[in-house]
């Protein structure tokens, strides 16, 4: 700087000082309260001064973290779901700049007990029979409780039962087993039988099966004059010490470990063993990269249009990327659609590739929706239409199925069902919404297939929807409920909430409908910055629940994967393989053959991964993979710190004799 500058400088005259901003904090009362699903608690702010006096002119903001409930403009918080709800209170003063803001913690906790599941749930026993009943006790929401269930019986010299539910059939009659949480009972009718079982067999009697695969065992009871002893429960269990496994009650063994073990059938006094042989699954295979597509923008959501010739990316930006693929190691941006919004979170064609749909968030006009566009010429889309009317607060995702759009609405937390038949005028047909409460709903995802909407709803779990296949007389004009399965989030991330303290955000993230199972992921991150995180999403946790949807009426949980290394964001199956982003942990592969039950990771099913970083993109070596699609052996992989990945896994190994 010049002599005669600075001292020109120095001799304006200095700026007002400008007063420091006077509140010194803000206190709650009360700082803490818990409160049951559909309670409220009304929250008081004061911001005081350095000396602990209430600030002139001051006020307090009221804003809810999460989705487990909300807060309204006076404090008051209503309890949406079990879970814990993060309300921050913001101290401003009126015509002055700044802030001070103080967060608490309100334990949102189930209802009380309404109903209770007893399993297993015998109808009849032999004499001498001894097996152990689990019950659990659930709310009028199907929230789980871990209340204690106690057990009890009408008749202790037929059908003994201790209070933790442990069952001895004593002699030939009938007795009620009642299992009781509070208010809610449940009972079991039991007829116990004379113990005619001469010879008890297990089929088959040895198998060798790798691990991961399940073995279906019956025991065949047979009286003296050989005739089959039917519709008796049978007591199943493994020999201790022998390795890692499970049984369950109807004789479906699985093995997470190798080893050899030995399974026990037991009615009365009777017993048979058989034994598993399990070897190590060996389904690992290398990835090879084929291309890589740095993109300067964080990258959100890849889709493939039919034609084969060109990839869609989305961004959390303002644009989609077309990216010519014809070249699969030498993929191209030969277009992009630019629109109002900061993320662009999805997108999607038709079935025959003539038009589609991308979904929009942040637009600085605060009119979010969808927009339509052309895509007759797959590498070079055009923007036709917009759908903003009811859903200006924000479309997060979106499904493209049989001519319509079934869009997330994140004001409302409902799915909106968009005619675009005719694509330049789309226009709402329908509305459905998960009915618990209003108070923190959020639909996250939806999938449609086979006229079956699959709708990650975030708290309230997997819903299933008829949209046109007729099985509950459900249309894309009338969405009709065919089933609901929710679990407990808050037992499933109990090591997560060790780690960050109560309040992360979690929640049924993704859902994918392959076969008999739906597979569903959870997404789980820090809701705000903690030591060690850059930001509250660089670290992430998440299981994929595997659902068994073959009696569709009554979805249930078989089995799961937790990868160690990041989340489960969005998946890709095809056949028997399941492809997924992992997050921090980069791309993943699964095998997912034959009947799936227990704890994927520990069977040895991960085929493959690879983590998509390098020295380019938005985030150089920082993996954040998003999902993947696969088209025609081509695995594309959006990650949202270092832009588009082509893989392609190597084939697999021939068996050797």
């Amino acid at each position: 700087m010049h002599l005669s500058l600075m001292l020109a400088l120095l001799q304006q005259p200095a700026a007002p000082a400008q007063a420091p901003f006077p509140i010194a904090k803000v206190v709650v009362t009360p700082a803490t309260a818990e409160i049951q699903v559909g309670q409220t608690v009304r929250l008081t702010g004061q911001a005081l001064d350095s000396a602990g006096k209430q600030v002139p002119g001051s006020k307090v903001a009221w804003f809810a973290g999460g989705t487990e409930g909300s807060v309204d403009s006076t404090g008051l918080v209503t309890g949406g779901y079990s879970g814990h709800v993060r309300v921050y209170a913001v101290g401003l003063v009126l015509g002055q700049n700044g802030q001070k803001m103080t967060e608490v913690v309100i334990t949102v906790l189930p209802e009380p007990p309404a109903r209770v599941a007893v399993t297993p749930a015998p109808a009849k026993l032999v004499v001498g029979t001894h097996l152990t009943l689990l019950g659990t006790a659930y709310s009028k929401h199907d929230d789980v409780r871990h209340d204690p269930v106690t057990f009890a019986s009408s008749n202790l010299r037929v059908a003994a039962v201790t209070p933790d539910g442990a069952v001895h059939a004593v002699a030939p009659g009938r007795a009620n087993v009642t299992a009781t949480a509070g208010p809610a009972t449940a009972t079991l009718a039991i007829q116990v039988v004379a113990n005619t079982i001469a010879k008890l067999a297990v089929e088959p009697a040895a198998t060798s099966v790798r691990t991961g695969d399940v073995v279906r065992f019956a025991a065949q009871a047979k009286d003296a004059a050989g005739k089959p002893v039917r519709d008796v429960a049978v007591q199943w269990s493994l020999a201790a010490g022998s390795g890692v496994a499970e049984i369950d009650p109807q004789g479906a063994f699985v093995a997470e470990v190798p080893g050899s073990y030995t399974v026990t059938a037991s009615v009365g006094a009777r017993s048979s063993d058989a034994v598993v042989r399990v070897e190590q699954r060996r389904v690992t295979r290398g990835i090879e990269v084929r291309a890589h597509l740095p993109i300067k923008f964080s990258t959100a959501e890849v889709w493939m249009h039919p034609s084969g010739k060109c990839a869609y990316l989305t961004t959390i930006a303002d644009r989609v990327y077309a990216i010519d693929v014809s070249d699969w190691a030498a993929p191209k941006i030969v277009d992009s659609m630019l629109t109002n919004a900061r993320i662009v979170n999805d997108v999607m064609t038709t079935e025959d590739g003539k038009y589609g749909v991308f979904s929009r968030e942040g637009a600085s006009d605060r009119k979010n929706g969808i927009v339509v566009f052309d895509a007759s010429d797959a590498c070079h889309p055009k923007p036709i239409a917009e759908y903003t009317e009811t859903v200006s607060g924000g479309v997060h995702s979106s499904y493209v199925y049989q001519g319509h759009a079934y869009i997330t609405d994140d004001a409302t937390g409902s799915m909106r069902v968009i005619d675009i038949r005719d694509p330049s005028h789309p226009k709402e047909v329908a509305r459905w919404q998960a009915e618990q409460t209003e108070a923190g709903r959020y639909l996250h995802d939806i999938m449609v297939k086979d006229g079956l909407a699959y709708l990650a709803y975030w708290n309230d779990g997997l819903i299933i929807l008829d949209v046109g296949n007729g099985m509950k007389g459900g249309s894309p004009e009338s969405p009709q409920l065919v089933s609901q399965y929710k679990y407990d989030l808050n037992a499933t991330y109990a090591r997560v909430e060790q780690l960050w303290g109560p309040g992360f955000v979690r929640g049924t993230h993704t859902a994918w409908r392959e076969g008999k199972y739906v597979f569903v992921g959870d997404e789980v991150y820090a809701a705000r910055p903690y030591k060690g995180l850059v930001d509250g999403n660089n670290l992430t946790f998440g299981r994929m629940h595997v659902i068994d949807v073959s009696d569709i009426a009554h979805p249930t949980e078989v089995a799961w994967y937790e990868p160690t290394d990041g989340g489960v964001h969005n998946v890709w199956v095809v056949g028997d393989t399941l492809y997924l982003g992992n997050y921090q942990g980069g791309a993943r592969v699964l095998d997912v053959s034959g009947e799936l039950k227990g704890d994927l990771l520990r069977q040895g099913r991960e085929i493959s991964w690879i983590l998509t970083a390098d020295s380019t993109g938005h985030r150089p070596h920082t993996p954040f993979a998003w999902g993947a699609v696969v088209r025609d052996g081509n695995i594309l992989v959006p990650d949202i710190n270092s832009g588009l990945w082509i893989l392609r896994l190597e084939p697999k190994q021939e068996a050797t004799p």
